[in-house]
């Protein structure tokens, strides 16, 4: 997977998952970055080829995902995650809701697809997502279900 998949992926957990301090921001996008990574290297190889791929995978994504919670501040999380939860709510498939924090210029999109309802009863529905910061745009394709609690969580 190229470099800038990573960085998707990786940004698109930070941004679901909630917001963190931001002494707290670069740990939380290494942990989340490092799984995300290791999700992804797990789709690669068989035996020694996926271990290898899940070493791999969590390394570079652990460190992209440093990268990512350097880059964005509590208030990029906080449109990104509101507009996200909006998104999966209530927009129709293939329709972008965008978010820009006026501070800094940083921006993105969500953009919900397909709606299903997954083997254990959970509502979900497949995205695709835009972040955009110091005019260097990343893309990530995910699916998030909802949560007991209406929260929505990007599945692995």
């Amino acid at each position: 997977m190229q470099r800038s998949g990573l960085i998707a992926a990786a940004l698109a957990t930070v941004l679901l998952v909630g917001c963190a301090e931001n002494g707290d921001k670069q740990n939380l996008g290494t942990i989340l970055g490092g799984v995300g990574g290791a999700l992804i290297g797990s789709a690669f190889g068989n035996g020694t080829g996926r271990v290898v791929g899940v070493a791999a995978g969590a390394l570079v994504g652990a460190v992209v995902g440093s990268e990512v919670g350097k880059s964005l501040d509590r208030a990029d999380r906080q449109y990104a995650a509101e507009t996200s939860r909006q998104a999966l709510e209530t927009a129709p498939s293939g329709h972008a809701s965008a978010w820009r924090n006026p501070d800094n210029g940083h921006s993105g999109t969500i953009t919900p697809e397909r709606s299903f309802t997954a083997g254990n009863g959970q509502q979900c529905r497949e995205f695709q997502q835009t972040v955009t910061i110091d005019n260097k745009t990343e893309s990530a394709f995910g699916t998030a279900c909802r949560q007991p609690d209406g929260s929505w969580k990007i599945q692995g």
